[in-house]
């Protein structure tokens, strides 16, 4: 049975290197017989803002049911995007405080303090660009932008191991270090197209 891969990408820009990060990816994982299914933030139109909480449910804009459904597909995850202040970008973020509720990405417990995690059985790849260095990254901010999307979101939710290829600084990297980068991504691509049968 072929790898099931949903690629994600959240920058809201049209075209970015985080798009040819993904484009590298889905290239590597289909040329191992992977199945790809891919969305684009940039062409999603939804209210980011969970304005009651949990208190009260919102009903999904079409993109968003859409992109649950390719996540309860997929036995694989890839979300290129860039890091900006400290996390991922606003829009991005909107997706899955929409998409990630209770019921769907986690169970919490009634009586404790504990969680079901609903998502589990998955994997996920992130790439994701920066303009910082990796190493300054890392000395001066805990590299923050790493923690947030691996802990927090896709292993509270049970969706691991969520591997991290993060690749900067992007505003002075040449050709040869931005070549360099998409063949990383795609051959995170192929090794997910093998690793998720």
């Amino acid at each position: 049975m072929p790898a099931r891969l949903f690629v994600f990408v959240g920058h809201p820009r049209s075209a970015s290197l985080s798009h040819g990060l993904a484009d590298a990816y889905q290239r590597g994982a289909e040329a191992q017989g992977a199945e790809v299914r891919r969305m684009n933030l940039s062409d999603m139109q939804f209210d980011p803002d969970l304005t009651e909480g949990y208190h009260a449910r919102k009903t999904l804009e079409s993109c968003l049911e859409e992109w649950r459904e390719n996540l309860s597909w997929a036995n694989h995850t890839c979300w290129a995007y860039p890091q900006w202040w400290g996390g991922m970008p606003a829009k991005m973020k909107g997706v899955i405080d929409r998409c990630f509720l209770p019921g769907y990405a986690m169970k919490y417990h009634d009586n404790d303090p504990f969680w079901d995690r609903l998502l589990a059985g998955r994997r996920a790849d992130v790439l994701m660009t920066s303009d910082a260095p990796v190493w300054f990254d890392r000395l001066s901010n805990g590299r923050a932008a790493k923690l947030q999307v691996q802990k927090p979101v896709l292993y509270f939710s049970g969706i691991k191991p969520a591997r991290i290829l993060q690749v900067g600084p992007v505003k002075t990297a040449t050709e040869a270090k931005i070549a360099k980068w998409l063949k990383q991504a795609e051959a995170r691509g192929a090794q997910a197209g093998r690793k998720a049968r």
